[in-house]
Protein backbone atom coordinates (compact mmCIF):
# COMPACT_ATOMS: atom_id res chain seq x y z
CA UNK A 1 0.00 0.00 0.00
CA UNK A 2 1.57 3.73 -1.20
CA UNK A 3 2.61 5.37 2.28
CA UNK A 4 0.50 8.72 1.75
CA UNK A 5 1.88 10.72 4.07
CA UNK A 6 5.29 10.56 3.20
CA UNK A 7 4.26 11.04 -0.19
CA UNK A 8 2.64 14.61 0.88
CA UNK A 9 5.51 15.32 2.84
CA UNK A 10 8.38 14.70 -0.11
CA UNK A 11 5.96 16.64 -2.41
CA UNK A 12 5.49 19.35 -0.08
CA UNK A 13 9.30 20.52 0.37
CA UNK A 14 9.19 19.93 -3.40
CA UNK A 15 6.72 22.68 -3.98
CA UNK A 16 8.07 24.80 -0.80
CA UNK A 17 11.74 24.75 -2.75
CA UNK A 18 10.33 25.55 -6.09
CA UNK A 19 8.24 28.67 -5.05
CA UNK A 20 11.06 29.82 -2.84
CA UNK A 21 13.24 30.25 -6.23
CA UNK A 22 10.47 31.46 -8.48
CA UNK A 23 12.27 34.88 -8.17
CA UNK A 24 15.43 33.87 -8.92
CA UNK A 25 14.35 31.41 -11.57
CA UNK A 26 14.96 32.48 -15.43
CA UNK A 27 12.16 32.42 -17.15
CA UNK A 28 12.40 29.60 -19.64
CA UNK A 29 13.73 27.29 -16.45
CA UNK A 30 10.94 28.25 -14.71
CA UNK A 31 8.32 27.53 -17.05
CA UNK A 32 10.18 23.95 -17.44
CA UNK A 33 10.01 23.53 -14.07
CA UNK A 34 6.41 24.29 -12.74
CA UNK A 35 5.45 22.28 -15.65
CA UNK A 36 7.12 19.33 -14.25
CA UNK A 37 6.02 19.51 -10.99
CA UNK A 38 2.15 20.13 -11.74
CA UNK A 39 2.59 16.78 -14.21
CA UNK A 40 4.59 14.96 -11.13
CA UNK A 41 2.13 16.44 -8.58
CA UNK A 42 -1.18 14.90 -10.74
CA UNK A 43 0.07 11.20 -11.59
CA UNK A 44 1.21 11.00 -7.81
CA UNK A 45 -1.85 12.19 -7.11
CA UNK A 46 -4.05 9.58 -9.18
CA UNK A 47 -1.25 6.71 -7.90
CA UNK A 48 -2.80 7.83 -4.63
CA UNK A 49 -6.12 8.22 -5.18
CA UNK A 50 -6.36 4.63 -6.72
CA UNK A 51 -4.16 2.87 -4.24
CA UNK A 52 -6.69 4.59 -1.82
CA UNK A 53 -10.04 3.64 -3.74
CA UNK A 54 -8.68 -0.09 -4.27
CA UNK A 55 -7.41 -0.89 -0.46
CA UNK A 56 -11.29 0.63 0.98
CA UNK A 57 -13.48 -1.24 -2.17
CA UNK A 58 -14.91 -3.34 1.21
CA UNK A 59 -16.13 -0.98 3.27
CA UNK A 60 -19.88 0.01 2.48
CA UNK A 61 -21.68 2.83 3.75
CA UNK A 62 -24.22 3.58 6.56
CA UNK A 63 -25.96 6.48 4.30
CA UNK A 64 -28.56 5.55 2.38
CA UNK A 65 -30.56 7.00 -0.44
CA UNK A 66 -32.53 10.04 -0.29
CA UNK A 67 -31.43 10.35 3.64
CA UNK A 68 -30.43 13.69 3.73
CA UNK A 69 -27.58 15.43 3.86
CA UNK A 70 -27.52 15.28 7.47
CA UNK A 71 -25.74 11.94 6.92
CA UNK A 72 -22.76 12.96 4.99
CA UNK A 73 -20.20 15.12 5.68
CA UNK A 74 -20.35 18.75 3.83
CA UNK A 75 -18.35 21.24 5.08
CA UNK A 76 -14.77 21.00 3.74
CA UNK A 77 -11.66 23.55 4.01
CA UNK A 78 -8.52 23.40 1.66
CA UNK A 79 -5.47 25.82 1.20
CA UNK A 80 -3.54 25.81 -2.58
CA UNK A 81 -0.69 27.54 -3.54
CA UNK A 82 0.71 28.48 -7.06
CA UNK A 83 1.30 30.45 -10.21
CA UNK A 84 -1.04 33.81 -11.02
CA UNK A 85 -0.15 35.38 -14.96
CA UNK A 86 -2.21 38.30 -16.55
CA UNK A 87 -2.69 36.13 -19.36
CA UNK A 88 -5.20 33.15 -19.92
CA UNK A 89 -5.19 30.15 -21.39
CA UNK A 90 -7.87 30.70 -23.39
CA UNK A 91 -6.64 34.05 -25.22
CA UNK A 92 -7.05 37.74 -25.34
CA UNK A 93 -5.66 40.80 -25.54
CA UNK A 94 -2.71 41.48 -22.84
CA UNK A 95 -1.10 45.32 -21.51
CA UNK A 96 2.58 43.29 -21.97
CA UNK A 97 3.49 41.15 -24.25
CA UNK A 98 5.31 39.10 -21.81
CA UNK A 99 4.32 37.68 -18.38
CA UNK A 100 6.13 37.21 -15.33
CA UNK A 101 5.28 33.86 -13.16
CA UNK A 102 4.33 35.22 -9.44
CA UNK A 103 3.28 33.55 -6.74
CA UNK A 104 -0.37 33.24 -5.12
CA UNK A 105 -2.24 31.45 -2.41
CA UNK A 106 -6.22 31.08 -1.12
CA UNK A 107 -8.04 29.31 1.24
CA UNK A 108 -11.10 28.19 0.15
CA UNK A 109 -14.39 26.83 2.46
CA UNK A 110 -17.02 24.39 0.77
CA UNK A 111 -20.40 23.25 1.69
CA UNK A 112 -21.40 20.65 -0.49
CA UNK A 113 -25.24 20.58 -0.79
CA UNK A 114 -25.54 17.14 -3.30
CA UNK A 115 -22.78 15.27 -4.43
CA UNK A 116 -22.64 16.90 -7.60
CA UNK A 117 -22.98 20.53 -5.94
CA UNK A 118 -21.75 23.12 -3.70
CA UNK A 119 -20.66 27.01 -2.64
CA UNK A 120 -17.08 27.84 -1.83
CA UNK A 121 -15.79 30.97 -0.42
CA UNK A 122 -12.42 31.89 -1.46
CA UNK A 123 -10.39 34.25 -0.62
CA UNK A 124 -6.82 34.71 -2.63
CA UNK A 125 -4.24 35.71 0.43
CA UNK A 126 -2.48 38.94 1.05
CA UNK A 127 0.43 39.62 -0.81
CA UNK A 128 -0.16 37.69 -3.44
CA UNK A 129 0.87 39.25 -6.92
CA UNK A 130 0.28 39.16 -10.59
CA UNK A 131 3.13 40.29 -12.84
CA UNK A 132 3.99 41.65 -16.80
CA UNK A 133 6.61 42.58 -19.04
CA UNK A 134 7.37 44.15 -21.96
CA UNK A 135 10.30 43.21 -24.53
CA UNK A 136 9.93 46.19 -26.06
CA UNK A 137 8.73 48.90 -23.58
CA UNK A 138 5.05 49.93 -24.48
CA UNK A 139 4.18 54.18 -23.84
CA UNK A 140 7.01 54.01 -21.89
CA UNK A 141 6.10 51.32 -19.33
CA UNK A 142 8.65 48.01 -19.17
CA UNK A 143 6.55 46.01 -16.38
CA UNK A 144 4.22 45.82 -14.08
CA UNK A 145 3.94 44.12 -10.98
CA UNK A 146 0.08 43.78 -8.88
CA UNK A 147 -0.22 43.30 -5.67
CA UNK A 148 -3.50 41.83 -4.16
CA UNK A 149 -4.77 42.45 -0.67
CA UNK A 150 -7.80 39.77 -1.44
CA UNK A 151 -9.35 39.00 -3.40
CA UNK A 152 -12.71 36.70 -2.28
CA UNK A 153 -15.37 35.46 -4.29
CA UNK A 154 -18.25 33.05 -3.42
CA UNK A 155 -18.32 30.49 -6.64
CA UNK A 156 -20.92 27.69 -7.41
CA UNK A 157 -18.50 24.52 -7.86
CA UNK A 158 -20.15 21.57 -10.07
CA UNK A 159 -18.41 17.83 -9.93
CA UNK A 160 -19.10 16.12 -12.84
CA UNK A 161 -18.68 11.97 -13.95
CA UNK A 162 -19.19 11.67 -10.17
CA UNK A 163 -21.00 8.51 -11.11
CA UNK A 164 -18.21 5.36 -11.22
CA UNK A 165 -19.72 1.76 -11.94
CA UNK A 166 -15.88 0.80 -12.00
CA UNK A 167 -14.99 0.97 -8.42
CA UNK A 168 -17.26 1.72 -5.46
CA UNK A 169 -15.55 4.35 -4.33
CA UNK A 170 -14.96 7.49 -6.88
CA UNK A 171 -11.15 7.84 -6.59
CA UNK A 172 -10.99 11.04 -8.78
CA UNK A 173 -13.52 14.08 -9.20
CA UNK A 174 -13.36 16.73 -11.82
CA UNK A 175 -15.23 20.02 -11.97
CA UNK A 176 -15.82 23.37 -12.35
CA UNK A 177 -16.34 26.77 -10.94
CA UNK A 178 -17.69 30.12 -11.20
CA UNK A 179 -19.07 32.84 -9.59
CA UNK A 180 -18.71 36.58 -8.67
CA UNK A 181 -16.01 38.54 -6.10
CA UNK A 182 -13.96 41.47 -5.06
CA UNK A 183 -10.44 42.28 -5.27
CA UNK A 184 -8.29 45.33 -3.64
CA UNK A 185 -5.23 45.35 -5.50
CA UNK A 186 -2.01 48.12 -5.98
CA UNK A 187 -0.31 48.25 -8.90
CA UNK A 188 3.31 49.22 -9.60
CA UNK A 189 4.61 50.02 -12.85
CA UNK A 190 8.36 50.31 -13.99
CA UNK A 191 8.96 52.62 -16.64
CA UNK A 192 11.73 52.15 -19.51
CA UNK A 193 14.01 54.63 -17.84
CA UNK A 194 14.04 52.64 -14.44
CA UNK A 195 11.51 54.59 -12.99
CA UNK A 196 8.60 53.14 -10.47
CA UNK A 197 5.46 54.43 -9.96
CA UNK A 198 3.73 53.18 -6.82
CA UNK A 199 -0.05 54.69 -6.42
CA UNK A 200 -0.83 52.91 -3.29
CA UNK A 201 -2.16 55.29 -0.44
CA UNK A 202 -3.29 57.72 -3.49
CA UNK A 203 -6.55 55.36 -5.23
CA UNK A 204 -9.79 57.19 -5.27
CA UNK A 205 -8.04 60.09 -3.43
CA UNK A 206 -6.54 58.76 -0.76
CA UNK A 207 -7.12 54.61 -0.48
CA UNK A 208 -4.53 52.17 -0.08
CA UNK A 209 -5.83 49.75 -2.87
CA UNK A 210 -7.57 50.18 -5.70
CA UNK A 211 -10.97 47.72 -5.24
CA UNK A 212 -13.16 46.16 -8.68
CA UNK A 213 -14.77 43.18 -8.78
CA UNK A 214 -14.37 40.51 -10.89
CA UNK A 215 -16.19 36.98 -11.98
CA UNK A 216 -13.40 33.80 -11.72
CA UNK A 217 -14.44 30.89 -13.66
CA UNK A 218 -12.01 27.52 -13.36
CA UNK A 219 -12.06 24.09 -13.65
CA UNK A 220 -9.78 21.10 -12.04
CA UNK A 221 -9.42 18.21 -10.74
CA UNK A 222 -9.05 16.00 -7.40
CA UNK A 223 -7.58 12.72 -6.90
CA UNK A 224 -9.13 11.10 -2.69
CA UNK A 225 -6.13 10.36 -0.73
CA UNK A 226 -8.60 9.27 2.23
CA UNK A 227 -12.06 9.52 3.23
CA UNK A 228 -11.02 13.13 4.76
CA UNK A 229 -8.19 14.59 2.55
CA UNK A 230 -8.10 15.60 -0.68
CA UNK A 231 -5.21 16.88 -3.39
CA UNK A 232 -6.87 18.95 -5.36
CA UNK A 233 -5.78 20.84 -8.53
CA UNK A 234 -7.19 23.56 -10.67
CA UNK A 235 -7.11 26.65 -12.82
CA UNK A 236 -8.71 29.61 -12.45
CA UNK A 237 -9.39 32.47 -14.94
CA UNK A 238 -10.06 35.97 -13.39
CA UNK A 239 -12.47 38.70 -15.55
CA UNK A 240 -11.59 42.23 -13.32
CA UNK A 241 -14.54 44.93 -14.34
CA UNK A 242 -11.90 47.16 -15.17
CA UNK A 243 -8.74 48.29 -16.97
CA UNK A 244 -6.58 49.37 -14.01
CA UNK A 245 -5.57 45.91 -12.94
CA UNK A 246 -2.14 46.16 -14.25
CA UNK A 247 -1.72 49.70 -14.21
CA UNK A 248 -1.66 49.98 -17.77
CA UNK A 249 -4.94 52.37 -19.29
CA UNK A 250 -5.26 51.99 -22.88
CA UNK A 251 -7.61 55.15 -23.99
CA UNK A 252 -7.54 53.46 -27.69
CA UNK A 253 -9.47 50.60 -26.09
CA UNK A 254 -11.75 52.13 -23.35
CA UNK A 255 -13.77 49.25 -22.88
CA UNK A 256 -10.66 46.89 -22.46
CA UNK A 257 -11.08 44.92 -19.33
CA UNK A 258 -8.20 43.33 -17.38
CA UNK A 259 -7.79 39.92 -16.57
CA UNK A 260 -5.23 37.17 -14.68
CA UNK A 261 -4.87 33.28 -14.22
CA UNK A 262 -4.08 31.23 -11.06
CA UNK A 263 -2.96 27.60 -11.67
CA UNK A 264 -2.66 26.18 -8.17
CA UNK A 265 -2.35 23.03 -6.40
CA UNK A 266 -2.66 22.03 -2.48
CA UNK A 267 -4.93 19.96 -0.31
CA UNK A 268 -8.56 19.73 1.20
CA UNK A 269 -9.68 18.08 4.57
CA UNK A 270 -13.75 16.99 5.11
CA UNK A 271 -14.29 18.54 8.27
CA UNK A 272 -16.93 16.55 10.43
CA UNK A 273 -17.74 12.93 12.29
CA UNK A 274 -15.72 10.39 11.24
CA UNK A 275 -18.64 8.06 10.94
CA UNK A 276 -19.67 10.20 8.21
CA UNK A 277 -18.89 9.72 4.22
CA UNK A 278 -18.02 12.91 2.98
CA UNK A 279 -20.70 13.66 0.34
CA UNK A 280 -18.02 15.04 -2.43
CA UNK A 281 -17.06 11.19 -2.93
CA UNK A 282 -20.59 9.47 -2.95
CA UNK A 283 -21.04 6.98 -5.48
CA UNK A 284 -25.04 6.75 -5.77
CA UNK A 285 -24.31 3.46 -8.04
CA UNK A 286 -23.16 1.55 -4.70
CA UNK A 287 -25.56 2.95 -2.77
CA UNK A 288 -28.14 1.50 -4.75
CA UNK A 289 -26.29 -1.47 -5.14
CA UNK A 290 -25.45 -1.96 -1.01
CA UNK A 291 -29.39 -1.26 -0.17
CA UNK A 292 -30.70 -3.46 -2.70
CA UNK A 293 -28.22 -6.45 -1.78
CA UNK A 294 -29.00 -5.68 1.91
CA UNK A 295 -29.04 -9.70 3.47
CA UNK A 296 -32.50 -7.90 5.41
CA UNK A 297 -34.27 -6.44 2.75
CA UNK A 298 -33.66 -10.21 1.12
CA UNK A 299 -35.39 -11.72 3.93
CA UNK A 300 -37.94 -9.12 4.03
CA UNK A 301 -38.73 -9.55 0.22
CA UNK A 302 -38.72 -13.55 1.12
CA UNK A 303 -41.39 -13.11 3.63
CA UNK A 304 -43.40 -10.52 1.80
CA UNK A 305 -43.11 -13.49 -1.36
CA UNK A 306 -44.72 -16.04 1.53
CA UNK A 307 -47.65 -13.75 2.65
CA UNK A 308 -48.24 -12.81 -0.84
CA UNK A 309 -48.76 -16.66 -1.76
CA UNK A 310 -50.91 -17.31 1.42
CA UNK A 311 -53.03 -14.53 0.40
CA UNK A 312 -53.27 -16.27 -3.28
CA UNK A 313 -53.84 -19.70 -1.93
CA UNK A 314 -56.34 -18.32 0.54
CA UNK A 315 -58.43 -16.62 -2.65
CA UNK A 316 -58.46 -19.64 -4.30
CA UNK A 317 -59.78 -21.74 -1.88
CA UNK A 318 -62.21 -19.29 -1.57
CA UNK A 319 -62.80 -19.16 -5.38
CA UNK A 320 -63.31 -22.71 -5.15
CA UNK A 321 -66.53 -24.19 -6.43
CA UNK A 322 -66.92 -28.23 -6.37
CA UNK A 323 -70.50 -28.51 -7.34
CA UNK A 324 -70.66 -25.94 -9.56
CA UNK A 325 -73.67 -23.75 -8.07
CA UNK A 326 -72.30 -20.76 -8.25
CA UNK A 327 -71.62 -20.33 -4.75
CA UNK A 328 -67.64 -21.13 -2.98
CA UNK A 329 -67.04 -24.18 -1.08
CA UNK A 330 -66.51 -22.00 2.06
CA UNK A 331 -69.76 -20.85 1.98
CA UNK A 332 -71.68 -23.96 0.60
CA UNK A 333 -74.59 -25.25 3.37
CA UNK A 334 -75.88 -28.32 0.51
CA UNK A 335 -72.27 -29.26 -1.07
CA UNK A 336 -72.74 -31.75 -4.40
CA UNK A 337 -76.09 -30.70 -5.27
CA UNK A 338 -76.81 -31.84 -8.96
CA UNK A 339 -75.57 -30.18 -11.57
CA UNK A 340 -78.25 -26.74 -13.15
CA UNK A 341 -79.78 -26.89 -9.10
CA UNK A 342 -81.09 -23.43 -8.94
CA UNK A 343 -79.46 -22.38 -5.75
CA UNK A 344 -79.96 -19.40 -3.18
CA UNK A 345 -77.59 -17.95 -1.28
CA UNK A 346 -76.22 -20.26 0.91
CA UNK A 347 -75.79 -23.32 -2.38
CA UNK A 348 -79.03 -24.89 -1.52
CA UNK A 349 -81.42 -25.72 -3.66
CA UNK A 350 -84.12 -22.62 -4.41
CA UNK A 351 -87.61 -23.57 -3.43
CA UNK A 352 -89.75 -21.95 -6.19
CA UNK A 353 -93.49 -21.47 -5.01
CA UNK A 354 -96.09 -22.13 -8.11
CA UNK A 355 -97.52 -19.39 -10.24
CA UNK A 356 -100.39 -17.95 -9.11
CA UNK A 357 -103.59 -18.36 -11.40
CA UNK A 358 -105.08 -14.88 -11.42
CA UNK A 359 -107.91 -15.63 -13.93
CA UNK A 360 -110.16 -16.55 -11.66
CA UNK A 361 -110.06 -13.47 -9.34
CA UNK A 362 -113.16 -11.74 -8.66
CA UNK A 363 -114.75 -9.10 -7.23
CA UNK A 364 -116.30 -9.07 -4.01
CA UNK A 365 -118.71 -11.37 -3.10
CA UNK A 366 -117.91 -13.48 -6.22
CA UNK A 367 -117.98 -17.03 -6.03
CA UNK A 368 -115.95 -19.70 -7.86
CA UNK A 369 -117.00 -23.96 -7.12
CA UNK A 370 -118.39 -22.88 -3.91
CA UNK A 371 -115.06 -21.10 -2.73
CA UNK A 372 -114.69 -17.27 -1.73
CA UNK A 373 -112.25 -15.75 -4.34
CA UNK A 374 -109.39 -12.72 -3.15
CA UNK A 375 -111.00 -9.37 -2.94
CA UNK A 376 -109.76 -6.51 -4.97
CA UNK A 377 -109.29 -3.69 -2.63
CA UNK A 378 -109.82 -5.32 0.59
CA UNK A 379 -106.86 -3.70 3.55
CA UNK A 380 -103.69 -4.55 3.63
CA UNK A 381 -102.17 -5.84 6.89
CA UNK A 382 -98.34 -5.67 7.86
CA UNK A 383 -96.07 -6.65 10.82
CA UNK A 384 -95.39 -4.93 13.22
CA UNK A 385 -92.87 -1.78 12.59
CA UNK A 386 -92.22 -3.03 9.53
CA UNK A 387 -93.79 -2.14 5.67
CA UNK A 388 -92.85 -5.18 3.92
CA UNK A 389 -95.38 -7.14 1.95
CA UNK A 390 -97.33 -10.08 3.53
CA UNK A 391 -97.45 -13.41 1.01
CA UNK A 392 -100.96 -13.14 1.97
CA UNK A 393 -101.44 -9.52 0.09
CA UNK A 394 -100.07 -10.54 -2.97
CA UNK A 395 -103.56 -12.19 -4.04
CA UNK A 396 -105.49 -9.21 -2.56
CA UNK A 397 -102.91 -6.61 -4.92
CA UNK A 398 -103.22 -9.47 -7.91
CA UNK A 399 -106.59 -8.97 -8.20
CA UNK A 400 -106.21 -4.66 -7.38
CA UNK A 401 -103.97 -4.52 -10.29
CA UNK A 402 -106.38 -6.57 -12.94
CA UNK A 403 -109.00 -4.57 -11.92
CA UNK A 404 -106.78 -0.94 -12.10
CA UNK A 405 -105.65 -2.40 -15.72
CA UNK A 406 -108.80 -2.60 -17.32
CA UNK A 407 -110.66 0.12 -15.75
CA UNK A 408 -108.11 3.20 -15.66
CA UNK A 409 -109.57 4.26 -12.54
CA UNK A 410 -107.43 6.14 -9.85
CA UNK A 411 -107.01 5.02 -6.49
CA UNK A 412 -105.66 6.91 -3.69
CA UNK A 413 -103.35 4.63 -0.95
CA UNK A 414 -103.75 5.03 2.26
CA UNK A 415 -101.34 3.86 4.88
CA UNK A 416 -101.71 3.24 8.63
CA UNK A 417 -99.75 2.70 11.84
CA UNK A 418 -100.59 1.32 15.15
CA UNK A 419 -99.95 3.85 18.58
CA UNK A 420 -96.72 2.28 19.53
CA UNK A 421 -93.76 4.29 18.78
CA UNK A 422 -93.35 8.35 18.45
CA UNK A 423 -96.18 9.99 15.89
CA UNK A 424 -93.27 10.88 13.85
CA UNK A 425 -91.99 7.90 13.36
CA UNK A 426 -95.74 6.40 12.49
CA UNK A 427 -96.00 9.08 9.86
CA UNK A 428 -92.80 7.51 8.16
CA UNK A 429 -94.05 4.28 8.60
CA UNK A 430 -97.58 4.52 7.37
CA UNK A 431 -95.73 6.35 3.82
CA UNK A 432 -93.88 3.18 3.92
CA UNK A 433 -96.82 1.03 3.76
CA UNK A 434 -98.66 2.71 1.70
CA UNK A 435 -95.35 3.48 -1.04
CA UNK A 436 -94.54 -0.82 -1.02
CA UNK A 437 -98.02 -1.07 -2.45
CA UNK A 438 -97.95 1.09 -5.09
CA UNK A 439 -94.30 -0.28 -5.84
CA UNK A 440 -95.97 -3.70 -6.23
CA UNK A 441 -99.13 -2.64 -8.29
CA UNK A 442 -96.73 -0.67 -10.93
CA UNK A 443 -94.28 -3.83 -11.22
CA UNK A 444 -97.53 -5.57 -12.08
CA UNK A 445 -98.51 -2.74 -15.30
CA UNK A 446 -100.65 -0.25 -13.28
CA UNK A 447 -99.83 2.77 -14.50
CA UNK A 448 -98.18 4.99 -11.53
CA UNK A 449 -100.26 8.12 -12.71
CA UNK A 450 -103.34 6.20 -11.53
CA UNK A 451 -102.03 5.79 -7.96
CA UNK A 452 -101.50 8.55 -5.19
CA UNK A 453 -99.99 7.69 -1.95
CA UNK A 454 -100.62 9.34 1.38
CA UNK A 455 -99.40 8.60 4.89
CA UNK A 456 -101.80 8.92 8.31
CA UNK A 457 -99.63 7.53 10.84
CA UNK A 458 -101.28 6.83 13.72
CA UNK A 459 -104.61 8.50 13.38
CA UNK A 460 -108.13 7.28 11.86
CA UNK A 461 -107.66 3.40 13.91
CA UNK A 462 -110.40 0.59 12.97
CA UNK A 463 -109.93 -0.95 15.96
CA UNK A 464 -108.73 -0.32 19.62
CA UNK A 465 -104.79 0.05 19.97
CA UNK A 466 -105.21 -1.05 23.84
CA UNK A 467 -105.03 -4.73 22.49
CA UNK A 468 -102.64 -6.72 20.13
CA UNK A 469 -105.58 -7.64 17.78
CA UNK A 470 -106.70 -4.08 17.43
CA UNK A 471 -103.20 -3.00 16.85
CA UNK A 472 -102.71 -5.64 14.37
CA UNK A 473 -106.11 -4.36 12.57
CA UNK A 474 -104.49 -0.90 12.32
CA UNK A 475 -100.97 -1.84 10.79
CA UNK A 476 -103.00 -1.78 7.49
CA UNK A 477 -102.93 -0.03 3.89
CA UNK A 478 -106.67 0.98 2.77
CA UNK A 479 -108.08 1.56 -0.91
CA UNK A 480 -109.45 4.86 -1.47
CA UNK A 481 -111.46 5.15 -4.96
Amino acid sequence: MVNVSNILTKFEKKITIKLFNLKIMNYSTLKKTVALSFVSLVAAGAAIAQSSSDTSHASTTAAKIFGGRAQYRTWNIGINAGVTSPFLATGGTNGTTDYTANFGYDLTIRKQLAHSFGLQADIMGYGSQVGGTNSTPRAGVSSFTTTIAYAGSLDAVVNVATIDYLRRKNAINFYFTGGLGLVAYNPVLTLANGTTIDNKNKHNGSNTYAKEMFVPVGLGVKFRLSDRVALNFGYTENFVDGDYFDGIKNPATPLHKDKYSYAYGGLEVSLGSSAKPNLDWVNPVAMMYDELNDPTLRQEVQALKGRVSNVEKAVDDLKKDSDGDGVADQFDKCPNTPAGTVVDGSGCPLKIPAPIDTSVFMRKGAVVQGAAVPTAYANIQFEFDSSGLRPTAFPILDATSADLRSSKKTITVAGYASSEGTAAHNLRLSKDRANAVKTYLVNSGVEAKHIKVKGYGETNPVADNSTEAGRELNRRVEFKK
